[in-house]
């Protein structure tokens, strides 16, 4: 007898042997608010965990305290100094995030319907995607100057090759059936592209976005660290050059809570969407 079958047996109580066994509840079966309870517990743990540590184990200078964080972030809340240097980051990273991904799209979609061009084209691409981006950002201040264009900028050049990999991935993988039913019905190019293309490569699409959106706000940062007088990026600078730790971690703080809206906010986007999508059958 299959030893799985005996183990089945021996879960079920007396009497029951043609009962069906009960399915066993494991930990990723747990329900939202129960997870929910269980992330607070671990985010309030390590928040304790690093206040006792702090002035003890480590010297407060180097890591602060999570009370002189909050003390931190409360104190640019009420006097209101966090504010312009929020929009100032959030405007940049949304406005280079739409540019690098309706770039990579395009461009995604454009090489991904040519074999010839994405051939033509490849080694360039990729010569591209090489470069380490940050290099770029004295070129992007030097032609754009000091302003949101730089940071604009250089947050696009982080995005737009993510989302161009992804949407080529998802165009190539098109279900051809799906294309040659619509050629035999005598669908336009652009008809079959809005019928069958975007919507089969959608998944692949957002995967870019959400893979790219943290490194829109990266190279946002990493401008106004370079060269700003506003923004998340030039307050961590400046607390750093003032040693003032929690300073810094209290701007990391905002930086890591802008991550996760706007994350959430391409999540509620897909889940929009997602009846858009064309499955084979």
């Amino acid at each position: 007898m299959n030893s799985d079958h005996l183990l089945d047996r021996v879960d079920q109580p007396a009497g029951t042997a043609g009962a069906k066994p009960r399915r066993r509840r494991r930990l990723e079966d747990v329900g939202t608010p129960v997870m929910l309870l269980l992330q607070a517990a671990v985010g309030v743990a390590f928040l304790a965990l690093w206040q006792l540590l702090s002035g003890r184990v480590v010297s407060e200078f180097l890591i602060s305290t999570p009370l002189a964080i909050l003390g931190r972030l409360w104190g640019w809340i009420v006097t209101g100094s966090i504010f312009p240097h929020l929009w100032a980051t959030v405007e940049a990273t949304l406005l280079g995030f739409a540019i690098g991904s309706v770039l990579g799209v395009f461009g995604g979609v454009w090489l991904g319907l040519s074999p010839f061009l994405s051939r033509l084209f490849n080694p360039y691409i990729w010569a591209f995607n090489a470069l380490p981006k940050v290099a770029l950002a004295p070129l992007f201040i030097l032609w754009l100057g000091l302003g949101i264009g730089s940071k604009v900028a250089l947050a696009a050049a982080l995005v737009v090759f993510l989302v161009f990999v992804n949407t080529f991935a998802g165009v190539r993988e098109v279900d051809n059936d799906l294309v040659d039913v619509l050629r035999l019905m005598k669908a336009t190019r652009r008809q079959i592209l809005a019928k069958v293309v975007l919507p089969s490569a959608t998944s692949w699409i957002f995967t870019g976005l959400k893979t790219a959106l943290p490194y829109a706000l990266i190279g946002t940062i990493m401008g106004e660290m370079i060269a700003s007088s506003r923004g998340l990026g030039y307050l961590i600078q400046r607390s750093g050059s003032e040693f003032d730790t929690a300073g810094v971690f209290a701007a990391l703080t905002v930086i890591a809570a802008l991550a996760v809206v706007f994350n959430e906010a391409v999540n509620l986007v897909q889940s929009r969407l997602e009846g858009w999508k064309v499955v084979s059958r």
